[in-house]
């Protein structure tokens, strides 16, 4: 009797003993998450490269918003830089907090500006409404935008909320 209830317990014990994602996890598991970011990083790159284009294009003449697409750039130049930089390399605590902290900084400025772009198709924002002056530049925004908050969300969690080793940038 005691025989049994030992094998009982020791079955429960290797059936919870890890998460179910840490058991079915494949070999190659610990690079997606950079892989994410990578691609994540170069979609920020992209969505700032197309407010760009547009701050040259039409929006400079804009008041408030033309800047605002500069500063755009700016963030997300900055931001996509940091995010491809080996940043697990720093010592000490810093290390998940820059990742972390510039993660979620690029993902909310590409949310920002989708909700931005979304709000000032349907109403004015700063005195402006966007008439879709240029519609290939707006759906490169949109998709570049959405791009970046889908892999970088993607990348955050696979990097925070998963157990085991991960790859090193």
């Amino acid at each position: 009797m005691a025989r049994e209830m030992t094998t009982e317990r020791n079955v429960h014990h290797v059936v919870t003993a890890a998460p179910i994602a840490d058991r079915v996890r494949p070999a190659g598991w610990r690079w997606v998450w950079l892989l994410a970011r990578v691609a994540g990083a170069f979609a920020l790159l992209a969505a700032g490269a197309v407010h760009l284009h547009e701050y040259h294009g039409f929006y400079s003449a804009v008041p408030t918003i033309g800047p605002l697409f500069l500063v755009n750039f700016v963030g997300a130049t900055a931001i996509g830089v940091a995010l491809l930089a080996p940043l697990e390399h720093l010592t000490g605590r810093l290390r998940g907090a820059a990742v972390g902290l510039f993660t979620t900084g690029g993902i909310g400025l590409a949310a920002g500006s989708f909700v931005m772009l979304l709000v000032s198709e349907h109403s004015s924002i700063f005195g402006f409404h966007e008439a879709g002056y240029d519609p290939a530049a707006i759906s490169a925004a949109r998709a570049s935008e959405l791009a970046t908050v889908a892999l970088l969300v993607t990348s955050l969690v696979i990097r925070f909320a998963t157990r085991g080793p991960k790859a090193r940038w």
